[in-house]
C-alpha cells in the first residue's frame, strides 16, 4: 500500500475530524494504525480535534449507608500534583477524602536489638525484616532469629500477618 495524494487527503480530513488512528486505519484499510501515526508525523499534522464525548454518566448512590468517620476526613490538596501517601500515589482529584490511617502497629520495643545483616548473610532461620532505605549505605535487615516456617522474627511476624477476623473488620470499616 502507497501513501496517494488521494489517501492522504483523506487522513487528513479524518484527523480533523478527531478519528483516532485506528478508526483512520479501518476506514482507508490496507494501513495498520501505526503506519497512520507515523504519517500524521511526518505530515506535521496537529493534534486531533477532540472527539464528541457522550455525557457523564450519573454516579449510583450508595446502596448501603456508612457511618461517619469518627475524626475528620483531611481534604486533598487541590492540585494538579498526585498525592502520595507512602509509597502509593493516588490520583489527584478535587472530590478525593482521604481514608482513615490505618491501624496503628504494635509500638517497637525498646530492648529490640537488630543483628543488622546484609542480603548476602540471610538463611532460612533469619528475620529478613528489612530496616531502613535499601537506597541508603546504612539499609540492613533484622537478622534476628526468626520462627519456624516464617520468614520474620516473633515481632515483625506481628507487624506483617493479621487475624483475618482483623482484616475483615478494617474491611467493613473501610468499604
Amino acid at each position: 500500500m502507497s501513501w496517494t495524494d488521494e489517501r492522504v487527503e483523506r487522513l487528513k480530513s479524518l484527523w480533523s475530524e478527531g478519528l483516532s488512528a485506528s478508526q483512520i486505519a479501518a476506514e482507508l484499510g490496507g494501513v495498520t494504525r501505526n503506519a497512520v501515526i507515523g504519517k500524521v508525523h511526518r505530515l506535521g499534522l496537529s493534534g486531533r480535534a477532540k472527539p464528541q464525548v457522550q455525557a457523564a454518566r450519573p454516579v449510583a448512590a450508595p446502596r448501603h449507608k456508612t457511618a461517619a468517620p469518627s475524626r475528620p476526613v483531611a481534604q486533598a490538596p487541590r492540585s494538579s500534583m498526585p498525592i502520595t501517601i507512602g509509597n502509593l500515589v493516588i490520583k489527584s482529584d478535587e472530590n478525593l477524602e482521604l481514608a482513615p490511617a490505618p491501624r496503628i502497629l504494635p509500638a517497637e520495643p525498646e530492648t529490640i536489638t537488630y543483628e543488622r545483616m546484609s542480603i548476602l548473610n540471610l538463611t532460612e532461620s533469619t528475620c529478613k525484616w528489612p530496616i531502613g532505605d535499601p537506597g541508603r549505605p546504612d539499609f540492613f535487615f533484622c537478622g534476628r532469629k526468626s520462627d519456624n516456617g516464617i520468614p520474620y522474627c516473633a515481632y515483625h511476624a506481628r507487624i506483617a500477618y493479621q487475624p483475618s477476623a482483623e482484616r475483615k473488620r478494617d474491611r467493613r470499616v473501610a468499604g
